[in-house]
């Protein structure tokens, strides 16, 4: 669980050992994940020039966990469509979808892990295998992640739709449109109305005539 203290602070020298400033030692990346698994918030910084260097450190234990076999999180595919939204207009969108998606999958983790569980019951491993999985997952397991991702794009583009200030000016252009469409119609109809009325008074002096 995360905690409202301050981050601890971590100092990275130029021999590359970390000092954790709260224990007053050394510390490894390992021992950093163990924290970071342990909902223990850190600041990395370089003890030379005081930079913040957090972003890379944990991309580092990333790549070290992502190193060991078996441990393997991040798809071949992923990683791939990642490096593409590099300098892609979509790249500023694109921490904060996976920032709220993983905060989604953490709040809900205890509904996701028992929809997993039953999705992964029952021989999910064996003859419940589709085709185009081929990584062990079953077809039902599958249909509980995209099932989730689904959930969070939606949530996601309603929240970028709302907070989004030319999203919002757009939204109000099209109700101001949608409100002088509707006086119009209401004129157009006032004005048949009228036409009619008029229409049976000719009519009525035509017959009396």
């Amino acid at each position: 669980m995360a905690s409202d203290k301050e981050p601890t602070v971590i100092k990275k020298y130029a021999n590359r050992r970390l000092y954790h400033t709260g224990t007053s030692s050394y510390v490894t990346l390992e021992d950093l994940a163990g924290l970071v698994r342990g909902g223990e918030d850190f600041v990395v910084y370089d003890a030379k020039s005081g930079e913040d260097i957090t972003r890379p450190v944990l991309a580092q234990i990333i790549f070290d966990e992502e190193s060991k076999d078996g441990q393997n999180l991040l798809p071949i595919a992923f990683l791939r469509q990642l490096i593409r939204f590099y300098g892609d207009s979509m790249q500023a969108l694109v921490p904060r979808y996976l920032e709220f998606s993983m905060d989604n999958l953490t709040k809900d983790q205890a509904q996701f892990r028992e929809q997993m569980t039953k999705a992964f019951s029952g021989g999910a491993f064996g003859s419940g295998l589709s085709g185009g999985l081929g990584n062990g997952m079953g077809s039902g397991a599958m249909d509980a992640l995209q099932a989730q991702t689904r959930a969070n794009m939606a949530i996601f583009t309603e929240a970028f739709r709302l907070f989004n200030p030319f999203a919002a000016a757009a939204a109000a252009k099209a109700q101001e449109a949608g409100t002088a469409d509707a006086a119009k119609a209401d004129d157009l109809g006032d004005l048949k109305r009228e036409l009619s009325e008029m229409r049976d008074r000719l009519d009525k002096l035509a017959k009396t005539k």
